[in-house]
């Protein structure tokens, strides 16, 4: 036997992996452009987007579009992707197919929408203001030692998701503008526009945001792994 052969036959291309979904996802979003009825559109490029969350991300996580609503009352927009805490967080509300999650238990919101421009770079920051707005509570966490004392509400992620760009190029200087004028709740931390690249922006006090971005053949992975990254420095909610 060739052990060479055995090396090769056992290797796994991440990036293939990722550009073959992106390429089912691109595919998929193409034939729902041409559905006539702009909200069975967007349900069903939510929807593609949710499952590939629902695939990849661990199983603590849950990925669903919906409100969120904190202990005073208070409710955020509907939003389209809400990843939130499957593991120790009690789910709220389903009623009707409307999801309300706690406030606490969120580790992230994405924005869905078919371009992306300045139009709705601003909409997807309102979106995720209303939901970084919401009050968040915290308590001591028991374990085997004794107690940790109360952890401080983690920074909410928030982005945007979409199929194509109206602007050439995609995160050129339109795009950056479009970032920088956005409140600090509203900030855009990360995206990925599929047909592309991904993004991630860096904020600073002082200075514009710094964009990072990915090539078109990247942009799912790019998204993917950044989330990812993202989350797991989060810890748990």
């Amino acid at each position: 036997v060739n052990p060479m052969s055995d090396k090769q036959t056992n290797h796994v291309d991440l990036r293939e992996l990722f550009l073959r979904r992106q390429r089912e996802m691109l595919a998929r979003l193409q034939t729902t452009s041409t559905v006539p009825h702009p909200g069975e559109k967007g349900a069903a490029t939510e929807t593609s987007w949710v499952k590939m969350l629902q695939s990849y991300l661990p199983r603590r996580y849950e990925v669903t579009k919906a409100f969120v609503v904190d202990s005073e009352g208070g409710c955020s927009q509907q939003v389209d992707i809400v990843i939130y805490d499957k593991q120790y967080s009690p789910f709220l509300l389903n009623q009707d197919d409307q999801y309300y999650v706690p406030a606490e238990s969120v580790y992230a919101v994405f924005e869905v929408k078919q371009d992306l421009n300045k139009t709705h770079v601003g909409y997807a920051g309102e979106k995720v203001a209303s939901v970084r707005q919401r009050y968040r509570t915290s308590v001591p966490i028991p374990h085997a030692g004794g107690v940790y004392a109360p952890k401080p509400p983690h920074e909410i992620i928030g982005g945007l998701l979409a199929h194509r760009s109206e602007w050439s190029p995609p995160f050129g200087q339109s795009f950056s503008l479009a970032v920088q004028e956005l409140s600090r709740h509203e900030r855009l931390d990360l995206g990925c526009v599929l047909g592309a690249g991904g993004f991630e922006v860096a904020y600073s006090d002082n200075d514009p945001p710094r964009v990072e971005t990915s090539g078109s053949d990247e942009a799912l992975m790019f998204f993917f792994l950044r989330l990812l990254g993202r989350l797991q420095r989060l810890g748990t909610a």
